[in-house]
């Protein structure tokens, strides 16, 4: 088969078309690459212009006076050019409902025509969208992304881009996808739940990973368990940070001979990637019910995640035993579990060995396009 996938933001689509290769189909992945994530693709709507010294200039000053990137109006033009060549494909998968991600009215121009020259049209949700930000918005779930919208002001400008899945101008988007595919697919328990009663829900596939690209290592503690958490401030507050700051600092004060505990922002990749593969313990997010990429590439490795494992994900796997330690908005929470491990350093080595099999297992690259193929099909 042909098969466009339309959009990247964590490496989805590039594990998936590795998968889907390896099976013997052709694949074209159109994106941005996801600004300074730079994921590979094969046809580029990169803003180049608006990385040139003057376009640059141009970007920052209309930014300042009326936050709008005008990048997002390259990206669109960018793929406009590119619409010769998007046709005939026997499957499209948008990575979400806003793949190309220019202006809206430009958003809906560029889809109609590209709908208007393929058959068989899906919609991947692996991230916010109208459907998810409803389902936030009302508070369903005990605790969700949103929970610092409502808790801390501050939090704010980071959760914007959920809400403006909310304006009319974006459901006139998310109406012309619904009329137009043959249906949507969750990539995780997070998404499963708005979805699961929609009459276009075609259920969960979980997050491919390419496990032949990450290298196992069994967990060895020498001398102190190390810690790991990495800061990336524009989520600082969808991930919960704080939780995780506050519930170190009594860590390190409690077992300062035992532990050795890392905490980065804004370092080059490679530096990041070398603490990061020295640790043990890697603290992601406290607001998820399942595990995003950072998390399972990071359990691919060995490593024991604080992420999302709450008891639904632990039900639709039929897991026994911890894969990974559920974290929660809770300092006192997170002290107690932290300490739990540290105390018992066999534990660490063996949920780190049960979440490299459980990714083989659920997550492996061939294994997740395969089904992909039997939902498209």
């Amino acid at each position: 088969m042909r098969i466009l996938l339309v959009g990247e933001f964590s490496r989805l689509h590039n594990s998936l078309k590795e998968g889907l290769e390896t099976l013997g189909h052709e694949v074209v992945i159109i994106a941005n690459g996801d600004g300074f994530k730079n994921y590979p693709v094969d046809l580029s709507t990169k803003a180049k212009w608006c990385e040139t010294l003057l376009g640059n200039i141009l970007r920052q000053i209309i930014y300042r006076l009326t936050k709008f990137d005008i990048a997002q109006i390259e990206f669109g033009i960018r793929f406009y050019f590119h619409l010769n060549i998007l046709k005939d494909f026997d499957v499209v998968q948008l990575i979400n409902e806003s793949s190309i991600q220019t202006i809206s009215s430009l958003e809906r121009f560029l889809l109609k025509k590209l709908f208007k020259q393929n058959k068989k049209i899906f919609l991947l949700c692996c991230s916010a969208d109208y459907i998810v930000a409803h389902y936030l918005m009302e508070l369903v779930e005990r605790y969700s992304i949103m929970n610092p919208y409502f808790e801390n002001p501050k939090s704010k400008q980071e959760i914007r881009y959920i809400l403006e899945f909310l304006s009319p101008n974006h459901k006139k988007t998310h109406n012309l996808i619904y009329q137009n595919i043959k249906g949507v697919i969750a990539s995780d328990i997070d998404y499963l739940l708005p979805l699961q009663n929609h009459p276009k829900f075609l259920g969960l596939i979980p997050n491919p990973v390419n496990t032949s690209k990450i290298k196992y290592s069994e967990i060895e503690i020498k001398d102190k368990i190390v810690i790991f958490l990495g800061i990336n401030r524009g989520t600082y507050y969808t991930k919960g940070i704080s939780f995780f700051e506050k519930a170190l600092e009594i860590i390190k004060e409690k077992y300062a001979s035992k532990v050795e505990i890392i905490i980065t922002e804004s370092i080059p990749y490679n530096d990041y990637i070398l603490l990061y593969d020295k640790a043990h313990i890697i603290l992601d997010q406290v607001y998820g019910f399942d595990q995003g990429y950072n998390a399972l590439e990071a359990m691919g490795k060995g490593k024991v995640v604080f992420t999302g494992a709450e008891k639904e994900f632990e039900a639709h796997y039929n897991l026994v035993d911890k894969v990974a330690m559920n974290a929660l908005p809770d300092v006192d929470y997170l002290v107690k579990e932290l300490s739990c491990l540290i105390e018992n350093p066999i534990e660490i080595k063996a949920i780190g060995a049960r979440a490299r099999k459980f990714i083989e297992q659920e997550h492996d690259y061939i294994k997740v396009s395969e089904k992909y193929l039997q939902v498209w099909l």
